[in-house]
């Protein structure tokens, strides 16, 4: 698949005519980025915004401790990233490759003129940007104040929504997670992970597979009050 049809997928492009799409491919660079690669940390961050065309990217704050705080999952079709001149709230964040992805990027200059010549386009990324400070509000309060039981909850009914594929009465998580990587999600132990998703399992809210899970997301989402 060429670098067209990537773009294609992208929806902030998707109501561009072909030929815009040719003229945005030549001056867009492709770039693959491997498993596990952090792409950016607060220290290293680097102006540009950043199309996600394959895969998912894992956003998140780190505590004196080391503890890992997810403030979003990203996914195809996704944008990220910082100018001076517009921000999606990226800047501040690690940002982690959770499986191999396929990423574009465009410099100030690129996107200022891509702007000039798309106006239409800007009110897409207004509107990405207020699901985006929606969702991390949203995470960033669970985190502060739910248990560990409501937070993995929460945690698993965002990701049906994202990346959920309805089979029955639940909804399969397309996204391989051990429960050392659910942990790092919300700030706790493997451990304490294990024994509230085998609670869960008895009280048939998910099941799990080698590295998959399926939750039953309405009976999830009333366990808390969503």
């Amino acid at each position: 698949m060429n670098k067209l049809w990537y773009l294609s997928q992208i929806s902030m492009f998707e109501a561009l005519p072909q030929e815009e799409l040719l003229k945005i491919e030549e001056v867009i660079p492709m770039a693959t980025i491997r498993k596990n690669t952090l792409i950016q940390t607060p220290e290293t961050f680097r102006e540009g915004l950043y199309f996600l065309k394959e895969g998912k990217l894992r956003l998140y704050k780190s505590n004196s401790n080391g503890k890992q705080f997810t403030q979003g999952i990203l996914g195809k079709g996704n944008v990220f990233g910082e100018l001076d001149s517009f921000s999606l709230g990226t800047k501040d964040v690690f940002i982690e490759a959770m499986e191999d992805v396929l990423l574009c990027s465009m410099g100030k200059e690129q996107f200022e003129q891509f702007l000039a010549e798309h106006p239409q386009l800007a009110l897409k990324l207004l509107r990405v940007l207020s699901e985006r400070l929606n969702e991390q509000n949203a995470m960033l309060e669970q985190l502060a104040l739910g248990s560990i039981r409501e937070r993995i909850l929460f945690l698993l009914v965002k990701l049906s929504e994202q990346f959920g594929v309805a089979e029955g009465e639940y909804h399969k998580i397309d996204l391989k997670l051990t429960h050392q990587e659910l942990g790092n999600m919300i700030g706790a132990t493997r451990e304490s992970v294990t024994v509230v998703l085998n609670e869960l399992i008895k009280e048939g809210v998910i099941q799990t597979g080698r590295l998959s899970i399926r939750i039953r997301k309405e009976r999830a989402s009333r366990y808390l009050n969503l």
